[in-house]
């Protein structure tokens, strides 16, 4: 029996370069405005039999928008930043210059005294192998991107350094079909050309 599990980036509420650790700030108007452009292309991922969201303003907002009305899910929240959360990369880069270097060299280290990007990857692969299959099942979970490169590099049992490779837009969708511990990744891209730069 085969699952299919839709990941929805949740829309921005910052340019992508002043991104926080752990960003709790809900969509601002440019976010909104996004879904509203993207909504034609992303609503009909309502009809899905489960639909779920990370627990952030933002993610819980961009499924609302789109008539998802999910369920939150404590296992699909960002990565535990400790004292970086709500810090710039640059900004704990400046604060703390070489455990930026361990964390971003060693998965399993966290110097900022949250969670290990292995133990992160682990916990979101947990959530995507414990949904219920039911034979042609669909699931639609909108999530940060953080959490979307957490389940991809678990689904694709790829070295955890790849997470680092993955770039994941807002509002885009990425689809993994399969079961607990044997997934396929199928590429759906962005929607809505409006998207597109």
């Amino acid at each position: 029996m085969a699952l299919r599990v839709t990941f929805v980036a949740a829309a921005r509420s910052t340019p992508a370069l002043a991104e926080r650790f752990q960003d709790d700030r809900p969509l601002d108007q440019a976010g909104w405005e996004e879904v509203q452009r993207a909504a034609g292309g992303l609503i009909p991922l309502a009809a899905a039999e489960l639909r779920y969201c990370s627990p952030t303003p933002r993610s819980r907002a961009t499924g609302d928008a789109l008539g998802y009305a999910p369920l939150v899910q404590l296992a699909l929240r960002d990565c535990d930043m400790g004292r970086w959360q709500g810090l710039t990369l640059g900004e704990a880069m400046a604060r703390e210059p070489e455990a930026v270097d361990a964390w971003l060299a060693d998965p399993r280290s966290a110097p900022h005294g949250g969670e290990p990007l292995l133990a992160f990857i682990a916990r979101v692969g947990g959530w995507l192998d414990t949904r219920p299959v039911e034979d042609g099942g669909r699931i639609v979970a909108v999530a940060e991107p953080s959490v979307i490169r957490a389940a991809l590099v678990y689904a694709l049992m790829a070295p955890p350094a790849t997470y680092w490779n993955l770039d994941v837009r807002p509002l885009s969708t990425t689809t993994v079909t399969g079961r607990g511990g044997r997934w396929n990744l199928r590429f759906d891209g962005v929607a809505g050309e409006a998207l597109r730069t």
